[in-house]
């Protein structure tokens, strides 16, 4: 049942026919209402006397929605999480099959019908017309709309005769084996790298293709799929985030003439059904999706693909805090097929898993199509003046770069006008009310706004302290970085990518339509930009706060800094065109800052596991995260406090309890206790007693409790 306990629920079959099988929805009696439930045994002893078991009311299945291998994968999970098997088969299932929706249904089905020359004058239809003309067997409306069309453009399409719409039963596989489905046309030729990279992930087990930006990635996992469509078989890509799922989609469907869809959070529930029972059935060769891909069903899955398989979005940090990653290498191995995790700075779990051999660990150094990695230039900003955070050698350096017709891309992981608004009278500085962080000052929107709990405040004319009018924005986010940008380059085309500029409906890929075109421009972003997109006519990126991750509390504040310093500098010289990297700091000398200048992630990474090794940190160790809040202050440390007391003996390591980084937020004040061992079955015992110890607490009803292995995030 689809509750948060610990257990599982008995019950009788009906009367007449069979019992169900494991992996079958069933309607049961639970308290006073009806809920859906998925069998997981049948035919065993109960706990429970007879005369106390209820009946079911229904199974709504006539065969299992979860396969043998899909439930096994889920049981492992809940262990391995040590979350409640209820929750975690609902998480693994779409939200209409969780109400009683039917596994299977006939789809609707999009054909062309007719040519048509005039439509030079609607050149969005031309281009949706060729899209369906591409697929032989017809499209769905959820992969045209997965690829970015608009419903109102198929509508234009069927009013003038030029598509019509088929419902048809479910299909099945729509491509035979021994045929790859690769479409007609130019197929890159690999290079030495390349093909050795090739012979080695195409094995099942689990792979670390370690490649450089540029370095031709996206060709090895195209021509791993080959082999796999030749067979006959599915694959399943991952990625991080929303928004590469429509560029991926384009580089897989403009190379294989198979079906293609998508799964991800900005669908539908319908839309979501109906690509799962397409995986389900057969008729999906490839599914491209985000984090809850992990668990789609397949008929017959022979490959998988993690790419950027070191990003934080694969992580669950809520309710059942899974690793897409983590899960998508359990399922390979229990599958006994190639699983491919492709970065250019991989995690340093994975880092270590392939330097211990658990991992087979592939390597491309060098950029496809000869294009050098370009040099990085450290600006010491200690003795200059900033103007708009910007000194004046990066201003010259952008101005030679766009006076050649060329783009720039600056860099800065802070949204915003300002980090905050002080009060240079008195030293106010606007707090959130709700949180222990400083609202950010959105100058577009006149509003002062918490990053961490979405409140939002009118920006005060005086200082509610001393009344001075003396108050001024504090720090640098990406709006006053573009405004100061305005300044000193008027004539300048901007464009401004960040979560403010890309909230619309298709708003990141018309910014990046934009970005694609040819002439100068200044590319003003965060971290939505330095995530795998390919940008030919940027030639500088200007960083223009490097230090941001050298002082956190946070162990593993250091790894993601460096991550996303490496993959910001992989957007330069990605074509003909040679690039340049320059990056501002105020600590020029800091030993992570040498091998990353160098293009070295991996003497960085290093030095990063030589340091959590003397710590006794993961990945070295395995740890585990109690975290606990209440309105009442003193409560999560009250209760965590009777948690370390219960585990008396244990040889688990347990540091705390303490106050969260962030101590208050939303309103709520945390606390958390971490527990850490080498032995991985030995935390796994500790953390059972822990969870047993949060259950049978006397204050249990008056906090909020989670519990997270293998945590990616302390605060």
């Amino acid at each position: 049942m689809p509750v948060p306990l610990h257990q599982t629920f008995d019950y009788l079959p009906l009367p007449e026919g069979t019992p169900p099988a494991p992996g079958v929805r069933v309607l049961a009696p639970f308290g006073r209402t009806r809920r859906v439930g998925v069998v997981i045994a049948s035919g065993g002893p109960s706990g429970v006397t007879v005369d106390r078991l209820k009946p079911i009311a229904a199974a709504i299945d006539a065969e299992p929605v979860l396969d043998p291998e899909t439930l096994s994968l889920l049981e492992r999970a809940a262990r391995y999480y040590q979350h409640p098997i209820g929750e975690v088969i609902a998480t693994a299932l779409p939200a209409l099959l969780r109400k009683g929706a039917p596994a299977t249904a006939e789809v609707e089905v999009v054909l062309r019908t007719a040519d048509e020359a005039k439509l030079t004058r609607a050149p969005k239809q031309a281009e949706l017309l060729a899209e369906v003309e591409r697929h032989a067997g017809g499209a769905t409306r959820r992969q045209l709309r997965a690829l970015g069309y608009e419903a109102a453009t198929l509508s234009a399409l069927v009013r003038k005769g030029l598509v019509r719409l088929e419902t048809r039963a479910e299909l099945g596989a729509v491509w035979s084996p021994g045929s790859s489905g690769v479409r007609a046309g130019a197929v890159p030729v690999l290079g030495k790298e390349q093909q050795a990279a090739l012979s080695q992930v195409t094995t099942p087990g689990t792979h670390l293709l370690y490649g450089i930006t540029g370095s031709g990635k996206t060709e090895v996992y195209l021509r791993a799929l080959e082999s796999v469509l030749e067979q006959g078989r599915q694959a399943l890509v991952l990625v991080p985030e929303i928004g590469l799922t429509p560029q991926t989609i384009r580089h897989f469907s403009a190379r294989f003439d198979v079906p293609i869809e998508v799964l991800h959070s900005g669908l539908t529930d319908s839309e979501r059904l109906a690509a799962w029972r397409a995986a389900a059935a057969g008729a999906a060769a490839v599914v491209i999706g985000t984090r809850s891909a992990v668990f789609t069903r397949f008929r017959d899955l022979g490959l998988i693909v993690v790419d950027e398989e070191h990003d934080a979005s694969y992580k669950q940090m809520d309710g059942f805090r899974y690793s897409a990653r983590d899960l998508a290498v359990m399922r390979g191995a229990r599958a006994r097929i190639p699983v491919i995790l492709g970065t250019a700075t991989p995690a340093l779990e994975t880092y270590a898993n392939a330097r211990s051999g658990k991992y087979s660990f592939s390597r491309l150094e060098s950029r496809a199509g000869g294009a050098d990695l370009p040099p990085v230039h450290l600006i010491d900003v200690r003795q200059q003046r900033l103007v708009d955070g910007f000194s004046a050698p990066l201003i010259e350096a952008m101005q030679r770069h766009l006076h050649r017709d060329e783009q720039v891309l600056v860099f800065l992981n802070r949204r915003g006008f300002a980090e905050a608004l002080l009060c240079r009278a008195c030293g106010w500085l606007a707090d959130c009310p709700r949180c222990d962080a400083r609202m950010t000052y959105h100058r577009q929107r006149d509003a002062l706004l918490c990053h961490h709990c979405g409140t939002s405040r009118q920006v005060p004319q005086t200082c509610p302290q001393c009344e001075s009018e003396a108050l001024a924005p504090l720090g640098a986010g990406t709006e006053r970085i573009e405004s100061g940008l305005q300044g000193a380059f008027p004539d300048a085309r901007l464009i401004r990518v960040d979560r403010d500029t890309t909230r619309g409906k298709r708003a990141l890929e018309a910014h990046l339509e934009e970005i694609g075109e040819a002439g100068p421009a200044i590319l003003v972003g965060t971290q939505l930009l330095a995530k795998g997109h390919h940008f030919p006519n940027v030639t500088l990126v200007a960083i223009v706060d490097a230090d941001s991750g050298f002082f956190s509390a946070d162990f593993k504040a250091m790894e993601r800094m460096g991550q996303l310093i490496v993959q910001v500098a992989g957007r330069a010289g990605r074509a003909e065109k040679p690039g340049t990297v320059i990056m501002q700091t105020h600590v020029p000398d800091h030993p992570a800052l040498t091998p990353l200048s160098n293009h070295d992630y991996l003497g960085f990474a290093d030095q990063i596991l030589e340091g959590r090794r003397v710590a006794g940190l993961p990945p070295t160790t395995h740890a585990a995260l109690l975290r606990a809040e209440s309105q009442q202050q003193p409560m999560p440390m009250q209760f965590l406090s009777d948690v370390r007391r219960s585990l008396g003996g244990t040889r688990t390591e347990v540091w705390g309890p303490v106050p969260s980084p962030m101590e208050r937020r939303q309103g709520r004040f945390r606390a958390q206790l971490l527990l850490v061992d080498a032995n991985r079955s030995q935390l796994a015992a500790t953390l059972a007693r822990a969870i047993e110890a949060c259950s049978d607490s006397r204050l249990a009803r008056r906090v909020r409790w989670s519990a997270d292995v293998d945590p990616l995030d302390l605060s």
